[in-house]
């Protein structure tokens, strides 16, 4: 957070971004509205769908993302929840991990690959895979929330995230898990 005469402000990262200011307040909004987490994950991911985020939230540097590793970009930061947008080539994946808080996601372009887990006998199995298309949207929060996302088609794919947490300095991912047997 930054100061400004002595009251704390939020933290917007990188160049002007265009419809980032109206999505914080339409999220502020939403996130004031119930104090249970999947709820509020509900309620920000139905904002999403109506305020249709745009790729140009993003520069054309930051959508190109990077060869190495999926990159993600912390747009916006505050104490109850932060925006950041993930930028994903093809054949990038995650491992296998959970969050520290709720979070709202749209694929804003391309098309992501999600692998869903859960605790079975006190081991982790597989219960589920989605193909999400551009326009999806969804919202989870812990403890409901372990799962493996990839880019498994040909072309770039751009996620946009809320998460329920101030990720200024650190990440949402709260464990990573071996694969099961």
């Amino acid at each position: 957070m930054s100061q400004v005469s002595g009251v704390e402000s939020p933290t917007v990262v990188g160049p002007p971004r265009p419809g980032l200011a109206d999505l914080v307040r339409q999220v502020r909004l939403r996130t004031r509205e119930a104090s249970d987490p999947p709820t509020i994950a509900k309620l920000v991911a139905d904002t999403l769908a109506s305020t249709e985020p745009s790729t140009t939230l993003l520069t054309e540097q930051e959508r190109a993302g990077s060869a190495d590793h999926y990159t993600r970009h912390t747009l916006h930061a505050e104490a109850e929840f932060s925006i950041a947008a993930v930028v994903w080539r093809p054949g990038q994946v995650t491992e296998i991990h959970d969050h520290i808080a709720w979070c709202s996601f749209m694929v804003l372009q391309g098309a992501e690959s999600e692998t869903l887990y859960e605790f079975e006998g006190g081991r982790l199995a597989e219960v589920g895979r989605l193909q999400r298309e551009t326009g999806s949207v969804s919202g989870v929060a812990p403890p409901d929330d372990i799962h493996r996302v990839a880019n498994t088609g040909d072309s770039v794919a751009i996620t946009l995230h809320v998460y329920g947490a101030d990720l200024s300095d650190g990440t949402s991912v709260r464990r990573t898990y071996e694969p099961p047997a």
